[in-house]
């Protein structure tokens, strides 16, 4: 059992073939959505500027931002009356009749080798404007705008901090020359999974991506001197350090909130074990201590608590211990198998990958209440990643014989899966 959890944890179920997507055509499915949407209409935003055309459609990805979300339901463009660019020229009984509750206009004009770009989100019903805003900004951001507003609109109609503006981190292999070497790479994109950026590349294993708290950096397993080791590595210049290649395995690394420290699993001193890591002074503090195998640590919003995955009493499962050191207790019991917890940004909830007889799925488990919600219906769901509103959660899963990224919604009323036109993802990691 010991053996086969091992390699649950660490290679077999992560270092699986897929090809690289970085000009790939993405397809992003809503499978599951609440039946109680909010209607919602983005009217394309008018273009005022020396090019004949946008070079990002700004409406589009507004709309299909909030159509993701799966609180929203937004309107065809096809099936719009009229597509209003100013706040005077809306004719609120138009969006009445097409039963619309909210309407979000914009303008996007060229100022000084800049864009400006002015939105305005009406109450229709209410036929009065409820926010707007200017922004001005460089020609290649755009689509970092669109995602923008997309998040100050959800925040204002749900109380809640958007996350479309957002990352995501995953690793990728392809097949590469004559003789189909596999080459490993780790990318970073946008929440959405457009703009894949490459941050390391090897011939060997990439693994366990973790964002750094103010997302500047990100923290990796590679081989690429065939054995483990785990590097930081600075988003901005590629810029990586070594921080921790100790003889056996050096795996799952997570950022403490402050990003001062880095929990992770150590095989040195023989089975594998929690550590914490100083990043200033490289000090090393033992937390766990035993024959059994503890790997996947991930902190609590606090600092104050490590979630980590153990195999001591016989099968996989929860524990948590204290940053500070201290005994161990066991955190889950329902089902045969729980690893791999995240804890949610209020601290209130884990997200685990869970199952019972071999089917593995994402559940979230209340901490008050100690309730695990199971939100998946795979049989081969794993690495889940909260967003940092923690709406949603984060995962790969498998859809006929491909790997792809799904999420769903801590309520499980929403579902979506993103779809590259070939090859597969594992090991998402969205930033916080």
């Amino acid at each position: 059992m010991m053996c086969v959890f091992f390699r649950k944890i660490f290679f077999v179920s992560f270092i699986i073939l897929f090809s690289p997507f970085a000009h790939s055509e993405l397809s992003i499915e809503i499978t599951k959505g609440v039946e109680a949407a909010v209607p919602l209409a983005v009217a394309p935003f008018g273009w005022q500027a020396s090019i004949p055309a946008a070079p990002v459609n700004l409406s589009e990805i507004i709309s299909s931002d909030l159509s993701r979300s799966g609180l929203f339901k937004t309107l065809s463009e096809s099936d719009m009356l009229t597509q209003p660019k100013a706040g005077d020229t809306v004719n609120f009984r138009n969006w009445r009749a097409l039963g619309q509750e909210y309407l979000l206009i914009g303008l996007i004009d060229e100022v000084m080798g800049q864009y400006e770009v002015k939105f305005q989100l009406f109450d229709v019903f209410k036929g009065s404007a409820i926010l707007g805003y200017r922004l001005t900004v460089k020609k290649n951001e755009l689509r970092k705008t669109a995602h923008h507003i997309s998040d100050v609109v959800y925040e204002k109609l749900t109380g809640k901090k958007g996350v479309f503006s957002s990352r995501i981190a995953y690793i990728t292999t392809s097949k590469v020359g004559s003789k189909k070497r596999k080459l490993y790479k780790l990318l970073v994109a946008d929440a959405d999974g457009f703009n894949p950026r490459p941050v390391a590349s090897s011939w060997e294993p990439l693994m366990s991506p973790a964002w750094s708290p103010d997302g500047n950096e990100i923290a990796y397993v590679s081989f690429e001197n065939k054995r483990s080791a785990i590097y930081i590595q600075r988003l901005a210049d590629g810029n990586r350090r070594k921080v921790a290649s100790f003889r056996g395995i050096n795996g799952a690394p997570s950022f403490s909130p402050d990003g001062l420290k880095l929990a992770l699993t150590l095989s040195k001193e023989g089975s594998p074990d929690i550590y914490i890591l100083n990043l200033k002074d490289q000090k090393l503090i033992r937390m766990t201590k035993s024959y059994a195998i503890d790997t996947e640590p991930s902190w609590s919003p606090d600092g104050k608590t490590i979630v980590y995955t153990s195999n001591r009493g016989g099968k996989p499962q929860l524990y948590t211990v204290s940053s500070q050191g201290g005994r161990s207790s066991r955190l889950t019991f329902n089902g045969d198998y729980n690893a791999r917890g995240q804890f949610s940004s209020d601290g209130r909830s884990i997200a685990m990958v869970h199952a019972n007889r071999g089917d593995y799925r994402i559940a979230v488990m209340d901490l008050a209440t100690q309730t695990v919600n199971v939100l998946t219906a795979g049989k081969n769901d794993e690495s889940p990643s909260f967003s940092s509103n923690g709406d949603m959660v984060l995962y790969a899963a498998k859809k006929g014989s491909q790997s792809i990224l799904s999420a769903v919604s801590t309520d499980g009323r929403m579902q979506q899966s993103f779809t590259f036109d070939s090859g597969d993802v594992r090991e998402p990691a969205w930033s916080h």
